[in-house]
């Protein structure tokens, strides 16, 4: 077992013979860029606090029903949500989580693949990631947020959305769908945009950078609870554990930058 993650079972002492802390049934709702890191710490967490963690995966943001704010909206039970923060405000404003109950668990990045071998384009300024966009025969983005935000405004920043749209692809993501480099991997699309932790784990493509910091929204994967959340205790153990000191190997490890620990 990785160091780090032997570390945390001390994190998890505290949380295990803590007053009042019984072994719960934590349903988490939790979207792809973060899964990575909670897949490798869960068991941890699972061992040193006899909560079983019941997982259900889905967008931060957009119109599929399998979207976390879809599935909160329409009664689905959750005890925590981790998604990006984007996806935690629109909850926020629907008044579908608790007030204050958000925690800040890594910093995340829009990053560009090709499929493996193939050159990698300069995407380092605005005028050399145009000049990709404008050159590339096709071109694929995410259904969540970070294709959400090139569509609606990074595409418009770099004044290209009008003479680009004839060949994009919005893709949707897990559980039903893939990660946009998945569809670079196969050929059908040569260029694609998604959170960098979506997409360097993903065989079949090499990564050609990230987006320059002038469309580089700040964004966050963020911990929360539902307004009904059944197991409040139990899910600010599991936030805590995640944005913990010892969790920054894994969150490296999954391609996010990790946050002062709280």
């Amino acid at each position: 077992m990785p160091r780090h993650v032997l570390c945390l079972f001390a994190v998890l002492i505290a949380v295990l013979f803590a007053p009042g802390a019984r072994a719960a049934d934590l349903k988490v709702m939790i979207s792809a860029g973060f899964f990575n890191v909670y897949k490798e710490l869960g068991p941890a967490f699972e061992a040193s606090t006899g909560h079983k963690l019941v997982t259900t995966r889905g967008p931060s943001i957009g119109d599929s029903p399998e979207a976390i704010p879809t599935r909160l909206a329409r009664g689905e039970d959750a005890d925590v949500v981790i998604m990006d923060g984007v996806g935690v405000d629109l909850l926020d404003k629907r008044e579908l989580t608790r007030p204050g109950s958000r925690i800040q668990l890594a910093q995340s990045f829009i990053g560009m693949v090709v499929r493996a071998g193939q050159p990698k384009p300069d995407i380092s300024t605005m005028d050399s990631l145009r000049k990709t966009l404008l050159a590339a025969k096709s071109i694929a983005y995410s259904d969540s947020s970070s294709g959400t935000y090139l569509s609606t405004v990074g595409f418009r920043k770099l004044g290209v959305a009008d003479e680009i749209a004839g060949k994009t692809r919005k893709v949707p993501g897990p559980p039903s769908g893939e990660p946009v480099a998945a569809v670079v991997a196969r050929g059908e699309a040569e260029i694609g945009f998604q959170q960098v932790a979506e997409l360097m784990h993903v065989p079949g493509v090499d990564l050609a950078g990230t987006v320059p910091a002038e469309i580089q929204p700040p964004t966050y994967y963020v911990g929360a609870l539902p307004k009904n959340s059944q197991h409040p205790e139990a899910a600010i153990a599991l936030l805590n554990f995640l944005s913990s000191a010892d969790a920054a190997a894994a969150i490296i490890k999954a391609g996010l930058k990790p946050l002062p620990a709280h």
